[in-house]
Parts: C-alpha cells; structure tokens; sequence
C-alpha cells in the first residue's frame, strides 16, 4: 500500500515537474538565442549610421567581400585615411589616431564567427544580388552592429531553398557549404 501511495503522490507531482522542465528548456533557448545575437565589446564605438548617412558604402570599410571570404574589417589606415580630417576631435577618433601613431592595427572583435567546418563567402552572395542588408538587417539605422539573425545551419537553408528550383538542389549539397 505504501508503494501505491508513493506512486500517487509521485504522479500528483509529475505536472508540475513537467511545467517546470518546459520552462527551464524554453528559457535556456532563449537565453542562448539572445546570447547568439550579442555583439561582443570593440575598442571603438564605430557608429554604422553615421558613416552610412554620410554615403560611406559598406565594400569601403569591408572591402574584401567581393575578393575573398571574410568581409574583413577595417584597419586604422583605412579609418585615418578620412579621419586625419574629419572629426579629429571625436573621442572615438582620437582613440583611432592613437592607434595610428602607434602603429598597431585597431583590435576590432568579430561579431559573426562560424564554426571551422562552415565555408562562406560573401563573394557569390553578393555577386548574385544580395545586398549587405539582406543578412545584416539595417545597419544604416545602428548605432553599432547588432547581430539580427542567429546565422545558423537552418537560417541560410531557409534562403537558400527560396532560390530558384534550379539553384536551390545546388545551394542545399552539403559541400557547398561545408568541406
């Protein structure tokens, strides 16, 4: 009789657990989500919306989209280039100066790293169309970046199978994206 009592006081307790494990699961994937879509610290509080409201196009501070497969990011030289001119009194430009007369490349932090089995390129994404916007939200409108999309697995597989029928068998083979 003990056993049953203990079954039932077991079973009574059993809802309740489970809500408790659901929302444990649903928070850590939030959490994680919103973890995923933090943008790490920089050294200089580079303000997107500025430079694109002044008509600095995003290939002029990443240039090496359209070449290769990181976008690259800025170097002091490319900052001064403008800066040795142009809002030398700015906090955040004074730091670039600083990083110029001691001649060490600014430390900027990527924000979106893949894993090391993932190959991309921004090359054949911008070559078929795509606009920085496309993947990187509105960062015309930022202040600095912050990451729009948690760039996963199944979000470029989204894309890629809104391609045409004939692109789409090409863009979802495994090694087109992983080698």
């Amino acid at each position: 009789m003990k056993a049953s009592n203990g079954r039932r006081g077991f079973a009574l307790l059993w809802p309740g657990l489970s809500l408790v494990l659901v929302v444990l699961v649903v928070g850590a994937a939030l959490l994680s989500r919103r973890v995923a879509l933090a943008a790490p610290a920089q050294p200089i509080a580079f303000p997107h919306r500025l430079h694109a409201n002044a008509g600095v196009p995003c290939l002029f501070c990443h240039p090496n989209a359209m070449r290769s497969p990181i976008a690259g990011l800025p170097s002091v030289q490319r900052c001064m280039g403008c800066h040795a001119y142009v809002e030398r009194g700015n906090p955040e430009v004074k730091k670039i100066a600083q990083y110029w007369e001691e001649e060490k490349p600014i430390p900027w932090a990527r924000v979106i790293l893949e894993p090391d089995f993932v190959y991309f390129s921004h090359q054949p994404h911008l070559s078929a169309g795509l606009n920085c916007e496309t993947c990187h939200g509105d960062v015309a409108s930022m202040g600095t970046y912050q990451p729009v999309a948690r760039m996963d697995m199944g979000w470029c597989l989204d894309c890629h199978l809104e391609q045409p029928q004939e692109d789409a068998a090409r863009l979802t083979d495994c090694l087109t994206c992983h080698r």
